[in-house]
C-alpha cells in the first residue's frame, strides 16, 4: 500500500470515473493501492455543490416544496417568466422566509455524491458531485497556501493578543515570554516577532527595547488569517453562482489606504446602481470589516439586509478572510454570500475599481487619513453618488439606488443628494485644512 503519498490528478480522475460506475471505496482504493478511509477523506475535503434541479424540474431544496402554494414572494418578479407558484422558479428558496433546507439521506452515507446516482435528473434537490479537476485545484490552493505565511483563526489570534501584549508592554522579551507560557501560547518565539511586524498584534516594535536598534529585513513579511477560507469561494465558484442566480445583485467590496498603517476605508460598491459607501476604519483588520456589517444588518433590519446584499465579491486582503462572520449572522442565519477575486486580478472587480478614482479626486494617494471624520467620508460620498454618469442613461447612482431599493433605504443609510449644481469633486467640500 502507497502510504504517505499525495493523490495525483491521476488518481484522482480514477475516483471520478469509479464513482460515475458506483463503484465502491473499497473498490477504488483497491485500483489506487490506498486505504478506503483515504477515498472517503478525499471525496468529503472536495465537494462541490450544484443547485441544479433534474429534467424539466427547477432547482428547489425546501422541504416543504411539495405542499407550498406561495405566489408573489417578490416584487418585482426577478424570473424570466411569471410563475403563478413561486416553488416553480429557481430563486424561491433564497427570498422566502419559511425555507427549510432538505437534504438528500443518501448523501449522509457513502459514497456521499450524486455520480452515480441514477435519480439525479428526477430529484430538484441542491446536488453534490466529485470532479477531479476542481479536486486538483483545491490541493493545490492548500498545499500553496501551507508553505507560505503564517496561519492563524481570529480566535488564536485574539488568544494571542491578550496574553503577549500585556507582557511585551511589561518589558518581558518575546523569548521569556515564550518559554514562561509554553502551555498557553502555543507558537514560536518567531512567530510572535512576525505578528508584531505585521501589526496583528497591539504591542509595536517600540515596545521591543532591542529590535529597534537593528535595520528592518528588507523582505516583506507575508501573513494571512485563516488559510481555507477561500476554497469554495473563489471567482470561478462566483461565476458559475451567478450562472445559476443571475438576477442578483452585485456588490464589490474593497479597501482604499491612505497613508500605509494609518486609517482606511472600507468601500462597498453596488453594481448595478454604481452607488457606493465607504465607512473609515482605524486599522485594517477583519474585526472592523464584520463591525460595519454587524451594524447595517441592525441598522437596515435583516429583510432590507438580505436584499442588497445578496452576493459580495471581495479582493485576497487579509480584512475580508472571516468570510464566515459576514456571511453569516450571530442566530447563525445565512445572510450573504462572499466570494474572492483571483490573486493579482482587480478588473475582476472593475466596477469599484473605477468608481475609487472619485475618491482619489478628494484623497490622493498617501494622504492620512487621521485628519479625517466619518462625517467628511460620508459628504465625499454623497456628491460623488450625485454626479450624473453616461453609463446609467445621465442618471446618478442616488437616483438609481432609489429607484431600484427605495428611498427608505438611502434615508437609513443617511444618504443625501446633491443638487446638479452643487456637486463639486475635490476636498473644497471638506472646508478645511488637511494636512497629507
Amino acid at each position: 500500500m502507497a502510504n504517505n503519498k499525495h493523490l495525483t490528478i491521476d488518481n484522482r480522475c480514477t475516483i471520478q470515473t469509479m464513482l460515475n460506475d458506483k463503484a465502491s471505496f473499497k473498490a477504488i482504493a483497491d485500483v489506487l493501492d490506498k486505504d478506503p478511509s483515504t477515498i472517503s477523506k478525499e471525496i468529503r475535503s472536495h465537494l462541490v455543490f450544484r443547485k441544479i434541479g433534474g429534467m424539466h424540474l427547477p432547482y428547489n431544496s425546501c422541504a416543504l416544496r411539495f405542499k407550498c402554494t406561495k405566489n408573489l414572494l417578490c416584487s418585482p418578479c426577478h424570473a424570466a417568466r411569471n410563475y403563478k407558484l413561486c416553488k416553480r422558479c429557481n430563486m424561491c428558496n433564497v427570498f422566502c422566509k419559511d425555507f427549510q433546507k432538505e437534504i438528500c439521506s443518501k448523501l449522509l452515507k457513502p459514497p456521499y455524491v450524486c455520480n452515480g446516482c441514477g435519480s439525479r435528473n428526477i430529484c430538484s434537490l441542491e446536488k453534490r458531485f466529485y470532479y477531479a479537476s476542481e479536486a486538483q485545484n483545491e490541493y493545490r490552493l492548500v498545499l500553496s497556501e501551507s508553505r507560505s505565511g503564517i496561519s492563524l483563526s481570529e480566535a488564536e489570534v485574539q488568544h494571542l493578543e491578550e496574553i503577549v501584549s500585556p507582557l511585551i508592554r511589561q518589558k518581558q522579551s518575546p523569548h521569556h515570554i515564550c518559554v514562561t507560557n509554553r502551555d498557553s501560547i502555543m507558537v514560536s518565539e518567531r512567530t510572535i516577532y512576525r505578528l508584531i511586524d505585521a501589526r496583528i498584534l497591539s504591542a509595536m516594535n517600540m515596545d521591543l527595547p532591542r529590535k529597534v536598534r537593528f535595520s528592518a529585513r528588507k523582505n516583506t513579511v507575508h501573513l494571512k488569517v485563516d488559510k481555507a477560507c477561500r476554497i469554495g469561494r473563489t471567482f470561478e465558484c462566483f461565476t458559475a453562482y451567478l450562472t445559476e442566480h443571475p438576477d442578483l445583485p452585485v456588490v464589490q467590496l474593497d479597501s482604499v489606504e491612505g497613508k500605509k498603517g494609518g486609517k482606511v476605508l472600507l468601500t462597498i460598491h453596488f453594481v448595478k446602481a454604481e452607488f457606493m459607501l465607504a465607512f473609515l476604519r482605524d486599522r485594517n483588520d477583519s474585526q472592523s470589516v464584520i463591525d460595519i456589517f454587524e451594524r447595517l444588518y441592525l441598522e437596515l433590519q435583516p429583510d432590507r439586509f438580505m436584499s442588497l446584499f445578496r452576493v459580495c465579491l471581495a479582493d485576497n486582503g487579509s480584512e475580508f478572510s472571516n468570510p464566515m462572520a459576514i456571511e453569516y449572522d450571530r442566530q447563525d442565519n445565512l445572510r450573504t454570500r462572499i466570494f474572492y477575486c483571483d490573486p493579482s486580478a482587480p478588473y475582476q472587480k472593475g466596477s469599484a475599481e473605477r468608481n475609487h478614482e472619485f475618491i482619489r479626486m478628494f484623497i490622493p494617494k498617501g494622504t492620512d487619513l487621521e485628519h479625517y471624520t466619518q462625517d467628511d467620508i460620508d459628504l465625499m460620498m454623497n456628491h460623488i453618488n450625485s454626479y450624473v454618469r453616461e453609463s446609467l442613461g445621465n442618471k446618478s447612482p442616488y437616483e438609481m439606488f432609489a429607484f431600484l431599493y427605495g428611498q427608505k433605504t438611502l434615508d437609513l443609510l443617511e444618504c443625501h443628494l446633491i443638487p446638479p449644481q452643487e456637486v463639486t469633486l475635490s476636498p473644497s467640500v471638506f472646508r478645511k485644512e488637511v494636512q497629507a
